[in-house]
């Protein structure tokens, strides 16, 4: 065989291979979107946030999960969570889509109704195929709640910042919370933990997803600060992070990872390239 016909042949093996690739990633795509789309509604979106939450949180059932999970006391000590979810997609072009809900810790330590809230963008990367990351971020403080009840764009990084949160139990984390960061970052990919930076990316007040399931243009400040009655769509989320916050941690070693500052800014960015 000639070298033109090995080239060609080779030419062509890549095509096919190529096609197959997008293909694949079409079909993936396909159905993501169409679990973005079931979930993009207060309600859906309340229930998606439940089921992620659930799987950063410790089972009360097995409370050796509490070691590779987000610490009791992290949740306890939070004055707000962020829960959302992103697709990546792209063949060459990258983009990104995500939504989901944040809610507030109310001065009686209940948890107010639940906010939407959305996040996206475009790069540019030879990349191939769909994938879906699941974030959590808890926020520590009153000025971080704030960022997300003004009406606008919450930028990491720049309206607040944010540090990779601790995983487990013990002294370590106890340690890591005595003067946290204003939010702890946590984030999965295909059920693992994940290492995902934020930095800049923009969540964006979903104001008229909310005004739909509220009836009125309810500005993010009177649903995080508890003048909107909790929703039942929302009850699960709420029955998770009790559950969660009541484990019996009883006997169980400790287990922890704190990570640093170099190590936070060294695990893979939000366009997950290092």
């Amino acid at each position: 065989m000639s070298m033109l016909d090995k080239f060609r042949k080779g030419a062509q093996k890549a095509g096919v291979q190529a096609t197959a690739f997008m293909q694949a990633s079409s079909m993936k795509v396909a159905s993501s979107s169409r679990e973005f789309a079931q979930s993009f509604s207060l309600p859906g979106e309340a229930e998606k946030a439940a089921k992620i939450l659930e799987s950063f949180l410790a089972d009360p059932g097995h409370p050796e999960s509490a070691l590779n999970s987000i610490p009791k006391i992290v949740l306890q000590r939070a004055r707000g969570l962020a829960i959302f979810q992103v697709l990546k997609a792209g063949f060459v072009f990258s983009g990104k889509a995500g939504s989901g809900i944040v809610i507030a810790r109310l001065p009686d330590g209940s948890w107010s109704a639940p906010s939407c809230i959305a996040t996206g963008g475009l790069g540019w990367g030879l990349q191939i195929g769909a994938d879906i990351t699941d974030f959590v971020i808890v926020l520590n403080g009153e000025d971080a709640v704030r960022a997300f009840s003004m009406g606008g764009n919450v930028t990491i990084g720049g309206n607040v910042s944010a540090a990779a949160g601790p995983i487990g139990t013990g002294g370590s984390v106890q340690a890591s919370i005595a003067h946290p960061a204003p939010m702890f970052s946590y984030s999965k990919s295909k059920g693992l933990f994940a290492g995902v930076s934020l930095e800049g990316t923009v969540l964006i007040e979903r104001k008229d997803t909310n005004r739909e399931f509220y009836g009125s243009a309810v500005p993010a400040r009177d649903i995080l600060g508890g003048r909107v009655p909790p929703p039942e769509v929302a009850s699960k989320l709420y029955e998770v992070i009790e559950a969660a916050e009541g484990l019996d941690e009883t006997g169980l070693p400790d287990s922890s990872y704190v990570p640093s500052q170099q190590q936070h800014q060294m695990v893979f960015d939000a366009d997950g390239q290092h």
